[in-house]
C-alpha cells in the first residue's frame, strides 16, 4: 500500500516535531491488513515545496507486508521529480520463478493406444507370482511388480498433450489430420471439408453423451448448473494463523492441518464395551461373483489416479479369468494377513473452491478430493459389502443409522424424523 497520506508526524518525518492521533488510526489500519510501515534507506523529503518559506515535508508513504525482508529497504528518488513537486518511491521485490506443468500424459478414449495399453496390464496381471502369498514381504514384492509393469505400460503408450484453454474433449484423430492437410495446402475446399469433419464429429460426440446420460440412473443430474463446469474464482492468498501463506511448505502445512484435524483427536473406546458380544464368524474367501457385481457397478468416467488404471479398464481386464483370480487372490492374502499394501496407500489429493464464496483467503473455504489406486479402491469396495451385508443381517445396526449405508438416503432421514415428531 503506497500513496500520497497528506500527513506529518514525526513518525516518519524526523523535521515535523509533532505526533497525531491521526497517524496513530493509519497504522492501526494498515496492521489490520498485515501490512507495516516501511521507512527508507535515505531520509529525505518526499515532497519539495515551490515556495521557499514553506519546508520540504515526507507525506509519501509505502507499507509492506509484515516480516518482509524488503521491509524498511525502499528508496527516495528527489533526482527523478523533474517538474513534479513529489520524489518518486521505488521498492524491488522479488519474484521467485515458478513452473507451471502445462502439459500431462494422456491416453485417448477408444484408442488403439488404449487398447494395448489394457492388453499389457493383462499380460502383467498374468504374469504375477501369487503361487506363495503367505508372508508381507512376498506381497509387498507382488504388489511393487505389478506397479513397476503399469508405469512401464503407461509410459510407452501415453503421450505428452498440451494443455489450453481450447483443449476439447470431443477432438480426435480425423479432425488432426484434416486440419493439418488444410494447413499443407491452404485450399478452401480442404477447410470446407475440415469443418464438415468438425461438426460430425461434435454431433456424434454429443449424441453419446446424450445417450449416456438418458440410460444412466443419475445421468439427467449432470445437465444440472451446479455440476457443470463454472468460473474459478479470483487467486488470493490463503491465511493461516493470521499469516499469509506465499510459500508452498506453508500452503501445504495450512491445508494438511485443516483436513486432518481429526488424526491426533482422542477416541474414547471405552464405548465399545457396551455392545453386546455376539460369537465370531469365519471369514471366508472372496468370490468371483463379489468382485464382478462391485466392479459393475463403478462409474466409467473416472478421474485418472496413481495408478493410471482407470474403472473401464479395470473391467475390461477383469473379464479375464485369470487376472480375476490373481486379483482375487491378492485380495484374501491381505485379510490372511491382516495387511494393506503400502502401494494402495499412495495417494493423490486434489484441492478445489467452495462455490459462491465472498473470498477464498482460508483453508476452509476449499475441499479436498482423493484419488487412490483402482485396484485398491476395488478390493475396499468388495471388502465393504461384505462387511456392510453381515452386520446388517445380523442386526448389528441400530434402526436410525442411515449414514454409510446401502439403500438409504436423505428421504429415510425425513421420515425418521417425521415420525418421531408424530411420536412426541
Amino acid at each position: 500500500m503506497a500513496g500520497d497520506f497528506n500527513i506529518r508526524d514525526s513518525l516518519w518525518d524526523p523535521s515535523f516535531p509533532h505526533h497525531l492521533s491521526i497517524s496513530d488510526d493509519l497504522i492501526i489500519i494498515a496492521d489490520s491488513l498485515h501490512l507495516s510501515l516501511s521507512f527508507s534507506i535515505n531520509q529525505v523529503s518526499t515532497r519539495y515545496a515551490n515556495n521557499p518559506y514553506n519546508s520540504n515535508s515526507v507525506i509519501n508513504l509505502i507499507f509492506l507486508q509484515c516480516n518482509l525482508s524488503e521491509l524498511n529497504n525502499h528508496i527516495i528518488h528527489p533526482e527523478w521529480c523533474l517538474s513534479s513537486d513529489y520524489a518518486p518511491l521505488s521498492v524491488t521485490i522479488p519474484i521467485s520463478e515458478e513452473f507451471i506443468n502445462m502439459h500431462k500424459k494422456f491416453i485417448r478414449k477408444d484408442s488403439d493406444k488404449e487398447e494395448i495399453f489394457v492388453k499389457d496390464i493383462i499380460s502383467a496381471i498374468k504374469k504375477l507370482n501369487i503361487s506363495n502369498l503367505s508372508k508381507i514381504p512376498v506381497l509387498e514384492k507382488a504388489i511393487n511388480n505389478f506397479v513397476k509393469e503399469v508405469n512401464n505400460v503407461w509410459n510407452k503408450n501415453a503421450k505428452f498433450i498440451n494443455i489450453t484453454n481450447h483443449s476439447k474433449s470431443w477432438w480426435n484423430n480425423n479432425c488432426s489430420r484434416d486440419l493439418n492437410r488444410y494447413r499443407l495446402l491452404k485450399r478452401l475446399e480442404d477447410w470446407k471439408f475440415f469443418c464438415k469433419t468438425v461438426k460430425d464429429t461434435k454431433r456424434t460426440f454429443f449424441d453419446l453423451k446424450i445417450a449416456e446420460i438418458a440410460n444412466k440412473k443419475w445421468g439427467p443430474w449432470k445437465l444440472m448448473s451446479w455440476v457443470n463446469k463454472w468460473k474459478l474464482p479470483a487467486p488470493e492468498a490463503i491465511k493461516y494463523n493470521s499469516q499469509q501463506c506465499l510459500i508452498l511448505d506453508n500452503l501445504w502445512q495450512a491445508l494438511h492441518s485443516i483436513f486432518n484435524k481429526a488424526q491426533y483427536c482422542i477416541i474414547e473406546s471405552g464405548i465399545l464395551n457396551k455392545l453386546n458380544i455376539f460369537p465370531s464368524a469365519p471369514w471366508t474367501w472372496f468370490s468371483e461373483e463379489e468382485f464382478t457385481s462391485t466392479l459393475s457397478k463403478c462409474n466409467n468416467s473416472s478421474t485418472l489416479g496413481p495408478d493410471k488404471v482407470l474403472w473401464r479398464h479395470l473391467k475390461a481386464i477383469l473379464k479375464d479369468k485369470t487376472c480375476l483370480s490373481n486379483v482375487m487372490a491378492i485380495a484374501n492374502a491381505c485379510i490372511e494377513l491382516g495387511h494393506w499394501p503400502s502401494h494402495f496407500k499412495i495417494f493423490l489429493t486434489i484441492i478445489i473452491p467452495k462455490p459462491n464464496k465472498a473470498s477464498y483467503d482460508s483453508p476452509k473455504l476449499f475441499r479436498s478430493i482423493v484419488l487412490l489406486n483402482t485396484l485398491g479402491k476395488l478390493i475396499e469396495k468388495v471388502v465393504s459389502n461384505r462387511m456392510q451385508f453381515h452386520v446388517i443381517a445380523n442386526n448389528f445396526i441400530h434402526q436410525s443409522q442411515l449414514g454409510g449405508l446401502k439403500f438409504k438416503s436423505t428421504t429415510d432421514a425425513g421420515i425418521m424424523l417425521t415420525h418421531f415428531i408424530h411420536m412426541g
